[in-house]
């Protein structure tokens, strides 16, 4: 019995031997892996005190603001355009013959009614004087006639000449009546055709070149000279018709109104001069010019002075318009995406928030927002690049 209980002893040393070497195992394990947490703990910790530090040294982006109001808009349209003259008559002979004076220096002003060109009248003056002479004719060969027709018909109540007679005598009467009318016109027509060798101005204005010189042969209808009125002129320009039905939509939602006493045209030349006088708006096409995709129009201006001259290209300047109570915002302040437009909104504490705006039309570098801002609220004006939703930012000029 003793001897087994001896055995028994022996074989469990060894046992307990490894038990003991895999529990010292095990807590060097757990010891080293402690140590690499907390290695690693540390570590991580350091970092994030290092980058809240690093934080901490970088200032928020500076920006300007600006707060938003509602005003009315002035709105001012601009085209291109081309003077036309108010008037314009093409002066052409009537008569055909060689020319034998002009009576008016090439480009200067006209009167209306002044003589611009006389025509050899030799050849008129005696076609006037042989229908003279033919009428005279005619009125005595009338007059012949009337006498027999008296007799004739003062015997035909006697019975004292047939009914035949009466009637010769009746026709002869009245033929020779129709002749005196016919030499009568015939010798008005030759006074007329007198006259005409007379070129006048039919209208007052601005001279052209003469298309010809005194001792050509000119035919009737040829073209002498053109005369432009210029106390008034035409200035005609293209609205395209997408701006014209923009225009017309926000007109119609109410956005867009019109000033007392508008619209009216400004006219800047080539060189971009102002020209100081309004015109009005006296014709405008209801239907789109399929070339040009466009609808004509065409202002008035008086040109006292000549300070206009027909065919010159002009910029024009629709204004007198304006939308009432709209909120303007500048668009470097307005970021496009998708093509949405969004703007960063300022809270009390200056941090940023992106929202999203809606605008009805920009004119030069102003935006009008429909929706998406309220008046009083703060918006950032320079520095959008800079900025990212849900960040504080510094106002420039601030403390």
């Amino acid at each position: 019995m003793e001897n087994e209980n001896k055995t028994t002893e022996i074989q469990s040393e060894p046992q307990n031997a490894e038990s003991r070497k895999y529990i010292i195992y095990v807590i060097i394990a757990f010891i080293v892996i402690a140590a690499a947490a907390g290695w690693w703990y540390f570590k991580n910790e350091e970092k994030k005190k290092a980058a809240a530090a690093a934080a901490a040294m970088v200032p928020p982006p500076v920006v300007s603001e600006m707060t938003v109001k509602r005003s009315d808009m002035p709105i001012t349209m601009e085209y291109t355009g081309q003077t036309a003259g108010f008037k314009q008559a093409e002066l052409r002979a009537q008569v055909g013959g060689i020319i034998k004076k002009k009576s008016y220096k090439e480009g200067m002003p006209v009167k209306a009614g002044q003589v611009m060109f006389v025509i050899d009248q030799a050849p008129y003056r005696a076609a006037v004087n042989r229908n003279y002479a033919s009428l005279k004719q005619s009125e005595v060969q009338m007059n012949l006639m009337k006498t027999d027709y008296d007799r004739a018909s003062a015997l035909y109540k006697k019975n004292a000449v047939s009914k035949a007679d009466f009637d010769t005598a009746e026709s002869n009467f009245k033929a020779s009546k129709s002749a005196v009318d016919a030499a009568r016109a015939a010798l008005r027509q030759s006074q007329i055709d007198l006259e005409w060798t007379t070129v006048r101005a039919p209208i007052a204005g601005l001279s052209g070149k003469e298309n010809y010189s005194v001792g050509n042969l000119i035919e009737a209808g040829g073209l002498l000279t053109t005369i432009v009125q210029s106390d008034k002129v035409y200035v005609d320009f293209a609205i395209p018709a997408d701006t014209y039905r923009k225009s017309t939509l926000l007109a119609e939602q109410g956005f867009l109104k019109t000033e007392e006493g508008g619209p009216y045209v400004e006219l800047a030349l080539g060189d971009g001069t102002k020209i100081d006088k309004k015109g009005k708006i006296d014709f405008q096409n209801q239907f789109v010019t399929p070339q040009t995709a466009s609808i004509n129009a065409r202002a008035v201006f008086d040109n006292k002075g000549n300070s206009l001259y027909s065919g010159q290209f002009v910029r024009v300047y629709v204004k007198g318009y304006y939308v009432p109570n709209i909120i303007q915002v500048p668009l470097k302040a307005i970021l496009q995406a998708s093509e949405k437009s969004f703007v960063y909104k300022l809270s009390d504490e200056n941090t940023t928030e992106k929202v999203e705006i809606t605008i009805l039309r920009t004119i030069d570098n102003t935006c009008l927002v429909g929706k998406g801002l309220e008046e009083g609220e703060r918006i950032v004006l320079d520095g959008v690049g800079k900025v990212r939703p849900g960040e504080k930012v510094a106002i420039e000029g601030a403390k």
